[in-house]
C-alpha cells in the first residue's frame, strides 16, 4: 500500500500545498490541509484552487490505487461545487464511484465543524507513464 512520503515522492505538489494524509486505501484516500493565511482569500477562507488542489490530489491517489500497477492518474474532467466558505482547517475525503479505464472519483471537502464546504467529482483516466 503507499505511503504518504510515496505519494510526496510522485507528486511533489502535495507536500507544497501542505496535503497531510490520514487514510489511503483503494476503498478512501483522506487528507487534510490546515488553514494557512498563504492559501487564503478574500475573508480569510481558503482559496478554491487551494482545495481544487486537494481534492485532485485525493482523486488521483484514489485513482492510482484503483488501476493497473503500471499505469499513472491523469485527470480528464473536474467538476467543483463550492457550498460554504473554508474558514478552518479541512479534511478531503475521495471515494470511487466507479472503477474502470475511466474511474470516477468523488471528494468531499469538510470543515473543522464538520460542514460540507466543497464537493468535487472527477473523471481520471489512466496513462502509461513514458520512460525516462
Amino acid at each position: 500500500m503507499a505511503t504518504a512520503e510515496d505519494i510526496y515522492a510522485l507528486a511533489p505538489y502535495a507536500k507544497t500545498l501542505g496535503v497531510e494524509f490520514q487514510e489511503i486505501t483503494e476503498a478512501g484516500v483522506q487528507a487534510g490541509l490546515a488553514h494557512d493565511l498563504s492559501l487564503s482569500t478574500v475573508g480569510g477562507g481558503l482559496h478554491g484552487g487551494a482545495l481544487m488542489g486537494l481534492a485532485d490530489v485525493c482523486a488521483a491517489v484514489c485513482a492510482a490505487l484503483n488501476s493497473p500497477a503500471d499505469t499513472a492518474p491523469a485527470t480528464v474532467e473536474s467538476s467543483t461545487h463550492f457550498l460554504r466558505p473554508a474558514r478552518t482547517s479541512v479534511v478531503a475525503t475521495a471515494r470511487p464511484l466507479r472503477v474502470g479505464r475511466n474511474t470516477v472519483i468523488e471528494v468531499d471537502i469538510h470543515d473543522d465543524e464538520g460542514e460540507l464546504c466543497a464537493r468535487v467529482t472527477q473523471v481520471v483516466t489512466t496513462i502509461k507513464p513514458k520512460a525516462s
